[in-house]
C-alpha cells in the first residue's frame, strides 16, 4: 500500500526539499531552553511522559527529548518524506517512535498524550483543524508547548536587531515574502485569540463554543536570547534554511548572496579571534493547556 502523502505548504515543501542540508545548517536548542519549556509543560522529571513531537522535521528537537533523563515515550510525527527520513536514519531508540502524518491528521489515539510540541513549526499549521486534532489526542489538562529559534534577521519587525549588518539580511527577507506566514509574522496567535470572541450574535457564539477547541489563555512565553559564532560561509549556509531564500534560484539567489557577502564586510559585524561572526537571536517558548 502507498504511503499517504499529507498536503505542505509550498514553499516548506519545496524549501526543505534537502532534509540532510536542512538538518546540518540549522541549530539545535539549549538544554536551558529545553528544560525550561518542559517545566512549563509540567513534564520536567516525569519519567515516561507522553510526547508528541509534532512538524518534528529531521528531528533537531526529537534528539533533545531522546536525550532527557526522563525516558519520555516519544511519537514523532511528520508529513515531509525527505524531512522524515532522516529522522529515522538517526536510529534514536526504542522510546522514539517516527510517523508518517500531519497536524490535522495525526496517527495516535484520542487522549494519548501528555504534551504536543511543535517545533519550529507551529506557524505552518495555526488553524482550528489542527488545534482540534492537537485537542483531541491531549490528556484533558494535557499541555501544548511551541519553541522557536528565531535568529536577528528572521525576527519580527518590532524586534530590536542587534547590529546594522544583522538589519540588512532581515531587510532581505522581508523583502522576498512570499504570502505565507511564518513565525515573525506573529499571525499565528490568532487561532487562540479567537476563542475570545465577542460577537453580538448568539448564533454565530453557540457555532464558535461547540466547534472551537478550547485551550488556556492567555499564552505563557518566555524568551532566552543568545550569540552563536560561525563562519562566513556558515552564515549563508545557515541563511539559505529559511524557506523564502532557499527557494529562489539563479540570478535573485545570486543577487542575496552577494548582499549578504557585502554586509559581512561592515564595520559593525563583531568577529572572535578565529574570524567568526557572531550571530545574534532567540530561542522563544510559548504554552497552553487543554481545557
Amino acid at each position: 500500500m502507498a504511503a499517504t502523502k499529507f498536503a505542505l505548504a509550498d514553499p516548506a515543501a519545496t524549501g526543505f526539499s534537502d532534509g540532510s542540508r536542512y538538518d546540518k545548517h540549522r541549530p539545535s536548542y539549549s538544554s536551558e531552553a529545553v528544560s525550561k519549556l518542559l517545566t512549563h509543560l509540567n513534564v520536567a522529571s516525569v519519567a515516561g511522559a507522553k510526547v508528541v513531537d509534532l512538524a518534528c522535521g529531521t528531528g533537531k528537537f526529537t534528539e533533545c527529548l531522546a536525550a532527557r533523563p526522563e525516558g519520555f515515550e516519544i511519537v514523532a510525527v511528520e508529513p515531509h518524506d525527505g524531512m522524515r527520513e532522516v529522522l529515522q536514519a538517526k536510529q534514536l531508540g526504542g522510546h522514539v517512535k517516527v510517523l508518517n502524518g500531519d497536524a490535522a491528521h495525526m496517527p495516535i489515539e484520542e487522549a494519548w498524550a501528555d504534551v504536543v510540541i511543535a517545533a519550529q513549526a507551529f506557524h505552518w499549521f495555526a488553524t482550528e483543524e489542527s488545534l482540534k486534532e492537537i485537542h483531541r489526542v491531549l490528556v484533558p489538562g494535557g499541555a501544548f508547548g511551541m519553541i522557536w529559534n528565531i535568529e536577528d534577521y528572521n525576527a519580527p519587525k518590532e524586534w530590536e536587531v542587534t547590529s546594522k549588518w544583522e538589519q540588512k539580511l532581515k531587510d532581505i527577507v522581508n523583502e522576498h515574502e512570499d504570502g505565507h506566514t511564518r513565525f515573525r509574522h506573529l499571525a499565528w496567535k490568532q487561532i487562540f485569540e479567537q476563542q475570545l470572541d465577542t460577537t453580538p450574535l448568539q448564533t454565530l457564539k453557540d457555532t464558535f463554543a461547540q466547534n472551537m477547541p478550547k485551550f488556556s489563555l492567555p499564552l505563557g512565553e518566555e524568551t532566552l536570547k543568545w550569540t552563536i559564532w560561525l563562519t562566513d560561509e556558515a552564515v549563508w549556509d545557515r541563511y539559505t534554511t529559511l524557506s523564502m531564500i532557499a527557494n529562489t534560484k539563479g540570478a535573485e539567489r545570486e543577487q542575496i548572496k552577494k548582499e549578504v557577502t557585502e554586509a559581512l564586510k561592515a564595520a559593525d559585524v563583531e568577529r572572535n579571534a578565529k574570524g567568526e561572526v557572531a550571530v545574534h537571536g532567540a530561542t522563544y517558548m510559548a504554552w497552553t493547556s487543554r481545557i
